[in-house]
């Protein structure tokens, strides 16, 4: 799809499962736990793990009663280690074509701000992000307009689009305030997999894309 851009254009994106895969944040946060319970032979623990994870058994719960460790030191070592994970194809190309025509980027995105912030520093981007909302920081989450209506007051412009990958929360507010959306199609991997059940008419409207190589900004 073409996306004309110009200094009035706001162009948001969501963060897990739309720039980069949140299943590649999970693999990397079992290696680095992994490699801190067992640093001598690292990978036999981490396939079990991500096994588990697979079959839909508590992991945590295994780690927990095998190491004699604290569930919530666990979530805790998840949370806060520096992930390494990688942007998908095309991203970086679509981040740099918007700002050579002086378009605005912004990310919206759920978590908490000390894991997402260290995403974005992992994935390279922050000096493209012109306005940044975590919902940790600003109170809120997804389908709560007021995620958007904080873009809207932070970056003015005539046109607002956000590309995102989740429907059953990400386009509510958006089209409610006239924004153009974008889903990116799962690709086998997202973590939040169920798009058949919310494709009733208030999607309609969605512009649909198959990978960053779908977008080209004119």
């Amino acid at each position: 799809m073409d996306i004309k851009v110009n200094d009035k254009t706001v162009i948001v994106f969501d963060l897990d499962d739309t720039l980069y895969n949140e299943l590649d944040y999970l693999k990397s946060a079992y290696k680095s736990i992994a490699l801190s319970l067992e640093p001598n032979n690292w990978k036999p623990l981490y396939l079990k793990m991500f096994s588990l994870y697979r079959c839909k058994i508590n992991v945590f719960e295994f780690i927990a009663n095998t190491y004699k460790i604290k569930i919530g030191l666990l979530v805790e070592m998840y949370r806060n280690h520096q992930p390494q994970i990688q942007l998908f194809d095309g991203v970086l190309e679509v981040f740099e074509a918007i700002k050579s025509r002086n378009g605005k980027i912004g990310i919206i995105t759920d978590g908490r701000s000390m894991t997402q912030r260290a995403k974005l520093k992992s994935l390279g981007i922050l000096s493209y992000i012109d306005k940044l909302i975590i919902s940790e920081e600003i109170g809120s989450e997804k389908p709560n307009s007021l995620n958007f209506i904080a873009i809207e007051k932070a970056l003015s412009g005539f046109e607002y689009y956000y590309i995102a990958d989740n429907l059953k929360k990400d386009f509510i507010a958006p089209n409610s305030l006239g924004w153009k959306c974008v889903a990116l199609i799962d690709n086998g991997k997202n973590i939040h997999f169920e798009s058949h059940k919310y494709m009733d008419s208030q999607y309609l409207s969605l512009k649909f894309i198959s990978d960053f190589e779908d977008i080209k900004i004119i």
